[in-house]
């Protein structure tokens, strides 16, 4: 029920539906003295949502920044929080990624820097599973194509959402006997970090950040970046107020 009432609520705080249902009304009340200003909002929202320099700005406020591999100290492990894969197409050769490949590669390249030991992989299928493959396995399988030793993988497949992988990582380090009072290397995109950092605080988990997976770019100061409207921008105000909506979430459910 708490998923599926964030999941609501994020559909109508999203951009599209807002300007569309202001284009909507404004066309339905058309008879009305305040219908006209109804479509100058949407579109000015439209102009607005669809600015990539302004969307750029503000994730870029949001994001944490990336961290120098050569500045990181060694660190036992390094949990990997999934997500980044095609989970709605079936295959059982081969790992079908989405956006948010960073967490693996970026795994690996810290794994073979020598910066973490052992690696945690921890995610299972989401709520509304179509096949049998876990994110975890999946993810442990490019890791072993990349030579990382099947024993210095760690695997938890149950977790559905970011609260839920705090808890099963805490309890798959437990199992294998971990020390909870030592810091870990904690890995999933940037937009997403400040979520996953206050779940694994609330546990009691100690981990340090390490962000990927970025949706920003540096700032540019140019006429198509000022002026031309770029539905990727509606894409990157999508994330970030789902974001926004899944923390005020967590925090009157108690998770963070």
């Amino acid at each position: 029920m708490f998923f599926y009432l964030s999941q609501f609520l994020s559909f109508l705080a999203m951009p599209l539906t807002i300007i569309i249902l202001l284009f909507a009304a404004g066309i339905i009340l058309y008879k009305k003295s305040y219908a006209k200003k109804l479509l100058i909002a949407g579109f000015a929202l439209l102009l607005f949502f669809s600015n990539p320099f302004i969307s750029n700005l503000t994730m870029l406020a949001w994001e944490p920044e990336f961290k120098a591999f050569e500045n990181l100290p060694e660190y036992e492990l390094g949990i990997v929080l999934t997500g980044v894969t095609n989970l709605g197409k079936t295959a059982f050769d081969r790992t079908f990624f989405d956006k948010g490949a960073d967490r693996v590669t970026h795994a690996i390249q810290l794994y073979k820097l020598g910066k973490i030991k052992k690696i945690l992989i921890t995610g299972g299928q989401g709520l509304n599973p179509v096949n049998p493959n876990t994110e975890a396995e999946w993810l442990r399988d490019v890791m072993l194509l990349a030579e990382i030793p099947e024993e210095d993988i760690l695997i938890e497949n149950q977790a559905k959402n970011t609260y839920q992988n705090a808890v099963l990582a805490k309890e798959t380090l437990l199992e294998n006997g971990y020390d909870l009072a030592e810091e870990y290397l904690l890995i999933t995109s940037a937009f997403h970090m400040k979520r996953s950092k206050a779940c694994f605080d609330k546990v009691g988990l100690q981990t340090v950040t390490f962000p990927v997976d970025y949706y920003t770019h540096d700032v540019k100061v140019d006429i198509p970046n000022l002026l031309y409207p770029n539905p990727n921008s509606i894409s990157l105000w999508h994330k970030l107020l789902k974001e926004w909506i899944g923390i005020t979430m967590y925090k009157i459910a108690g998770y963070i």
